[in-house]
């Protein structure tokens, strides 16, 4: 951990460089025996940390942080015993490292194999939330990369708690000194996006402005994504007793979650109109949300409660849907649209390509959704909250990738692996092969 504020994040950056080889080279079982510790000393000192996570909710109340947020920032049994299964789950996979992918005989007594191995040294800039840095920090040390660590800062005493126990957690399991960094200071997220060269990936998670600055001030590759407007497409052919429970996790389960839905594009069809709008009317009143509709489905909810004597009113209004957006609160907008073609063109155009969902009894109309929406995650008849490192049994996620380069969705070790070619042989040039003195026979082995 930096202690000095004026140490050069560059030269603690630059010595780690010379550290990730030699985390790269240590044992499976070195990496799970530091993982087993991690979990072990967070549960010795989860008052330690409970007492330092309140200073940041006492700092956040005191601030007028919204409510969403602060639900963020709390860490508490729940959010230990998460990441503490996350950690167990993360031991009982299969090692990402050294896997061959490739093993050919070029010629006899020149042998190809392609390996997986560690990316190196990892940046990750996080949002106010410290369970992240409690699962990003064990899928590098599982994953063999080192990674340097900038949460937000209105967690600044609860990282800074979890990143010493891990930190010290890690090295009395054998990792070398330097493996980990921590960075505190905003101003230090600059000089680190000068560290190419160095730093191997950048991974930003927050805000689409935020992800932008930082793509457009470093040469470091950045692998993350802006933002999550995600969509649920509610077909003619759904269970509306479905559909209605699947919106409601997607927006509510998780609110100011990346994942949460945020568009609901409806087909306009009559009986949708009669027995689906009612529904998600009440629906959405009873759960405190609001609607920002086109003209044409504020339309229905007026025409709903002219004809309708009913309590607890929804809070709707008209919008052009070129003021959708992600909202990251318990607001969600609304279209309708002619048919599953008109919705994934919407998608397409309007999305962030992170997750969006189907719901429709009609297989064949969920498979054209699926084949030809282009995000990340694409799903039929489920919440869209199920995006999620965890929940497809990554153990956890460094974070949700929208780029369709080397990872893409809910980022775990595979993610965070890469490849090197070893080529071994008995002396062979490559002068015999451009004279036709040898000659190259590619056999798969």
């Amino acid at each position: 951990m930096i202690e000095d504020k004026d140490m050069v994040v560059r030269d603690e950056v630059r010595k780690m460089k010379l550290v990730a080889p030699l985390v790269a080279a240590l044992s499976n079982e070195t990496r799970c025996a530091a993982l087993s510790k991690i979990a072990e000393k967070l549960v010795e000192k989860q008052s330690e940390i409970f007492a330092e996570n309140k200073k940041d909710l006492e700092y956040a109340e005191q601030a007028g942080v919204a409510a969403p947020i602060v639900k963020r920032l709390k860490f508490d049994e729940g959010k230990l015993r998460d990441v503490v299964a996350g950690i167990n789950q993360l031991i009982t996979l299969e090692d990402p490292i050294g896997k061959v992918t490739l093993d050919r005989e070029l010629d006899e007594g020149l042998r190809l194999t392609r390996v997986t191995c560690p990316i190196g040294v990892i940046g990750v800039i996080f949002e106010a939330r410290p369970d992240a840095l409690v699962q990003i920090s064990s899928l590098c040390i599982r994953s063999g990369n080192c990674p340097v660590l900038k949460g937000g800062k209105e967690t600044t005493y609860t990282n800074r708690i979890l990143f010493g126990i891990i930190y010290d957690a890690v090295k009395e399991a054998g990792f070398p000194d330097g493996c980990m960094l921590q960075v505190e200071q905003h101003n230090e997220i600059d000089e680190l996006l000068t560290c190419d060269g160095l730093v191997d990936l950048l991974i930003p998670r927050g805000s689409n402005a935020f992800v932008r600055y930082i793509m457009d001030n470093t040469h470091i590759p950045v692998m993350g994504h802006a933002d999550g407007v995600c969509h649920i497409y509610v077909d003619s052919k759904a269970d509306i007793e479905k559909a209605i429970s699947i919106i409601i996790d997607a927006k509510t389960q998780y609110t100011a979650a990346c994942n949460a839905v945020e568009t609901l594009l409806i087909q306009r069809d009559d009986v949708l109109k009669k027995n689906f709008i009612p529904r998600l009317i009440t629906a959405l009143a009873e759960n405190g949300i609001k609607l920002r509709g086109t003209k044409e489905v504020t339309d229905l909810v007026d025409a709903y409660y002219e004809n309708e004597s009913k309590d607890g009113s929804l809070d709707y209004e008209s919008v052009d849907e070129s003021d959708f957006k992600e909202y990251l609160a318990l607001i969600v907008s609304a279209k309708f649209v002619d048919n599953v073609d008109e919705a994934i063109d919407h998608i397409n155009l309007h999305g962030s390509h992170h997750t969006d969902a189907i719901i429709t009894e009609d297989d064949a109309t969920a498979e054209r959704f699926m084949q030809l929406v282009d995000s990340a995650g694409v799903y039929q008849n489920c919440s869209t909250r199920f995006a999620d490192g965890f929940r497809y049994g990554f153990g956890a996620e460094v974070g949700i990738s929208t780029s369709k380069i080397h990872a893409r969705g809910p980022v775990g070790l595979e993610g965070l692996v890469t490849y090197k070619y070893k080529l071994v042989g008995k002396g062979q040039i490559v002068g015999d092969y451009a004279t036709g003195k040898s000659a190259f026979h590619f056999k798969d082995l």
